[in-house]
């Protein structure tokens, strides 16, 4: 069978491998003129990511390129004596199998690991699908494909043909995330410098094989922004109205915004699709079912939705439409719980008082002082909690010979 994927971020190129290895005729077509490398933010790997990569044959390579980052520093307007904050034992108590990982590095990883196997189409788009598998390119000739993904994220251009412009059914979580590529100088080795106050947060790090540090951006404004998302000096003067009083180390930051380095912007939003597959097309990761940038472990879940829908599709022996009913099925669980710990994380991520910002540095004082075998205990009795991804598992499905 013959199948094209949009999107070579993460869920796209996990596909492309593993439908490769099954024996799939795999395109896969992106629309920027290389593999992005966006500057884009570290990436969370849960439980299921990790098993799934280690079943890639990756997972060494996914390691060392961890961020390394062990402490937090929180600093609060008004307080002399900011929070220092063991990262370390913070990630034990989220999971026991995680990884911290720039998502750039995760794209490249994913991609070397299936390209000998896979076409790509770097610098194109897709422009039109018809019923029949017909897929028209706004550079590349016509072909027709028996399968059609879109895992082209949160903004996917084949969701907007196949199911309508309205048809994520979007649910805007209040916040906005940005990431801006900065000098490394500016950062601290293994240290995440964090400066929070109501209804905003900055913070800054790096890792020992970036060449850069990643200025990392969340605020909460009174009302929904007005603005395209791919209009950047707009997004980029929001960033100096929301931040530019809240500290002088905020400022330096802020002074790279016209540096020319990478940047990127996006509202923490949630799409409600309770159905992703229409025809011969199906969507995803992102694109089908995100539970919001920065908030839900979109990462993960678009690692497994990958796994998971390449072996429904070898299952199913070529029947797409009863393999893209068993992919909905087994995934709508992992979706649904992942939305609803997005959404009470969006609302506690950044607190929208200055009584709510006392808090948070208390809990992160907190997990500073306490011993992490009760902190573990803790976390285990919530499920749906921090625990949650540790809860996932990937299914098994027959492993391909190579």
């Amino acid at each position: 069978m013959r199948v094209l994927i949009s999107g070579a971020s993460v869920a796209g190129p996990v596909l492309a491998y593993w439908l490769a290895r099954r024996g799939f005729d795999v395109t896969v077509v992106e629309r920027a003129p290389e593999l992005r490398k966006t500057g884009g933010h570290a990436v969370d790997l849960f439980r299921p990511a990790m098993d799934i990569s280690e079943k890639m044959e990756v997972l060494p390579q996914v390691m060392a390129r961890a961020t390394g980052t062990t402490r937090m520093i929180f600093n609060r307007r008004g307080s002399r004596r900011p929070v220092d904050l063991d990262y370390i034992k913070l990630q034990e108590i989220i999971s026991n199998r995680h990884v911290e990982i720039m998502r750039d590095d995760l794209s490249q990883i994913y991609y070397d690991a299936g390209r000998d196997d896979v076409e790509y189409l770097f610098g194109d788009e897709i422009t039109a699908i018809s019923d029949d598998g017909l897929v028209t390119f706004a550079k590349a000739s016509t072909r027709s494909y028996d399968i059609v993904v879109g895992a082209d994220g949160l903004h996917s251009g084949v969701r907007r043909l196949v199911f309508g412009p309205d048809a994520g059914h979007t649910r805007f979580l209040g916040g906005y995330l940005s990431v801006l590529s900065v000098p490394k100088s500016l950062a601290r080795a293994g240290v995440a410098t964090n400066f929070i106050d109501a209804n905003r947060m900055a913070m800054v790090y790096t890792a020992d094989h970036l060449d850069d540090a990643r200025a990392v951006f969340i605020f909460r404004p009174p009302a929904p922004l007005e603005y395209h998302h791919r209009d950047d000096v707009r997004q980029r003067q929001f960033l100096r109205d929301t931040f530019a009083d809240q500290d002088p180390t905020v400022d330096r930051w802020l002074g790279e915004l016209d540096n020319g380095r990478s940047f990127y912007f996006d509202s923490i939003t949630q799409l409600g699709l309770t159905s992703w597959s229409r025809g011969r097309v199906t969507l995803v990761g992102d694109a089908g079912y995100c539970p919001g940038p920065a908030v839900g472990g979109s990462t993960s879940l678009a690692v497994l939705g990958a796994y998971v829908l390449a072996g429904e599709l070898q299952g199913a022996q070529g029947d797409y439409a009863s393999a893209f009913e068993s992919y909905e099925r087994v995934m709508m669980d992992p979706v649904v719980r992942s939305r609803a710990f997005a959404r009470t994380v969006a609302k506690g991520l950044i607190p929208s008082s200055g009584l709510g910002v006392r808090g948070l540095m208390g809990v992160a004082r907190a997990i500073s002082v306490l011993p992490a075998s009760l902190l573990g205990a803790a976390a285990n009795l919530n499920k749906k909690g921090v625990r949650l991804y540790d809860t996932m598992s990937a299914p098994e499905y027959p492993m391909p010979v190579r």
